[in-house]
């Protein structure tokens, strides 16, 4: 894999997914998490792991969508873990992910929810 710029604040991430997102690079998008992540994506589904996160955003990036940055709610810290949130330009509810330090001091996704919306029944 190349060598990606790093997110040095949890909220770099949102940043760089965006970036990576808009320049097709499906890869760039995996770097961003954890080996053993999960994502809550496709809706009612889960993708466990950064190769299939990889590959889930290999046939997202596929269609060619356009992110736009959304503005950041405040980022909650408790020692190496952190939530960040935003809520989202297209009226999907919600957005948030749990990230962790890593050893050499930057931030990686553990948990992502890119979509929180009101159940159905």
């Amino acid at each position: 894999m190349p060598e990606y710029d790093k997110a040095m604040r949890p909220e770099d991430i949102t940043r760089l997914f965006v970036e990576r997102s808009n320049a097709g690079d499906a890869d760039g998008v995996a770097a961003l998490y954890e080996e053993g992540a999960v994502i809550a994506y496709p809706p009612g589904h889960q993708t466990v792991g950064r190769e299939a996160i990889r590959a889930l955003w290999e046939k997202v990036l596929a269609n060619r969508p356009r992110f736009e940055q959304e503005q950041p709610l405040p980022t909650l810290i408790s020692g190496d873990i952190a939530l960040t949130s935003t809520p989202p330009k297209d009226g999907a509810g919600a957005r948030a992910q749990v990230v962790r330090r890593q050893p050499d001091g930057t931030w990686l996704r553990l948990l992502d929810q890119p979509e929180f919306v009101p159940p159905t029944h």
